[in-house]
This record gives structure tokens, C-alpha cells and sequence, in this order.
């Protein structure tokens, strides 16, 4: 049997290129796997749905070496379980030196390893490098005095007034919190904050 493995990062990313490339060998919609997920570990549905339907000398298409995952150490478990294991053969459609058809014999398996290690590496280090990036971004921005996550809901027009209330001792926390419409920790964690800019 055929079978085709494809993965794109995120829900929104376009998985197109990768399925067009399984249609053209003809790889029954049925054999075709997709997760829309990370690669940085193989925990993927789909993935482990489809590991266990492979047969011995099934036949695994990827696109390249970093749809079938991101982790270094675990790339190359995942291809000692894929192909020793299962004893399945892997393509990778980008890289043909990556084709576990050919080269059966020592030397072939010997390059075969060493390619595979190589470019394990170097998905892995692509991946550290992103990651190194958004957090260096991350950081300029919020140096910069940009904002994430959602924007803090305004405070209720009432709020003033109940805090007073509160703070003088004529309604209790929960009172006060209920008719700002809020949770107890929120209205407390607001008040904290309105009393720290009061000593500005």
C-alpha cells in the first residue's frame, strides 16, 4: 500500500502544494493523512492514526523532511520505528537521496543515514532560530510599548463611585464587584490598580 503524510504548522497555513504533490502519484484519498499541527513531536493524530494502519513494505510519501516533523531526536526515532520497526520505506519527495527504496545494501543505508541526520539538524535548527526570532521581536516590540493579547475591557462607568463606596467601608468586595459586573478578583486587581496610579 501507498501512503501519504502531510503536515502544514497551523490551522490557517495552505496544506495545497503538498496535496497537489500526493495527487500526482496517484496516492488514494483514503491513504492520505493530514495534521494541522507542530512538528516539534510526533503527538499528532493523524500521524498516529496512519502509523498504525502501516504494513511491512508499505510505501510513506512526504513532501520534505520538515512536514514529517521539526525535533532532531525524534525525526530520526520516528525513521529508525518507520523503517526498521514497521520495515516500511520512506520517500522524501524534495530530497531524493532520501528514498530508503534504493541502496539497500550498507553503503546506500550508510548515506541514507547521514542525509537524513544532516537535514534533521537542520530543520531542527531552523525551527530554534525562529523561535529565537519571534522572541527577539517579541521583545523589541514590547520595549517599543506594543500591546499583546486582547485589549483590556474598559472599566464599567460606575466604577469610580463603587470603589469609593468600597474603600469607605459602606458596601462590602462582593457588593462592589457585583455592581460593576465583574468577578470579586478582577474588581480587587482593578481597585489595586486605580490605588497605584492615585500615588503617581
Amino acid at each position: 500500500m501507498v501512503y501519504g503524510y502531510i503536515r502544514v504548522s497551523t490551522k490557517d497555513q495552505n496544506e495545497d502544494r503538498q496535496m497537489i504533490a500526493m495527487k500526482e502519484l496517484s496516492i488514494p484519498d483514503k491513504n492520505i493523512f493530514m495534521d494541522k499541527q507542530s512538528g516539534k513531536d510526533f503527538d499528532r493524530p493523524q500521524y498516529r492514526k496512519m502509523v498504525r494502519k502501516l504494513k511491512k513494505d508499505d510505501l510513506l510519501y512526504v513532501k520534505s523532511i520538515d512536514r514529517l516533523g521539526r525535533n532532531y531526536e525524534e525525526i530520526l526515532e520516528q525513521w529508525r520505528i518507520l523503517t526498521k520497526d514497521k520495515g516500511i520505506d520512506i520517500v522524501v519527495m524534495d530530497m531524493p537521496l532520501l528514498d530508503t527504496r534504493r541502496g539497500k545494501d550498507l553503503m546506500g543505508t550508510f548515506l541514507s543515514d547521514i542525509v537524513l541526520q544532516v537535514l534533521s539538524f537542520v530543520a531542527e535548527n531552523e525551527r530554534t532560530n525562529i523561535k529565537q526570532r519571534q522572541a527577539e521581536g517579541i521583545a523589541a516590540a514590547k520595549a517599543k510599548g506594543v500591546r499583546f493579547g486582547r485589549p483590556p475591557k474598559p472599566l464599567p462607568e460606575n466604577f469610580y463611585q463603587v470603589y469609593q463606596q468600597w474603600k469607605a467601608g459602606k458596601i462590602t468586595g462582593v457588593a462592589a464587584a457585583r455592581a460593576c459586573g465583574m468577578p470579586m478578583s478582577t474588581f480587587r486587581y482593578q481597585a489595586e490598580i486605580y490605588e497605584k496610579a492615585k500615588m503617581l
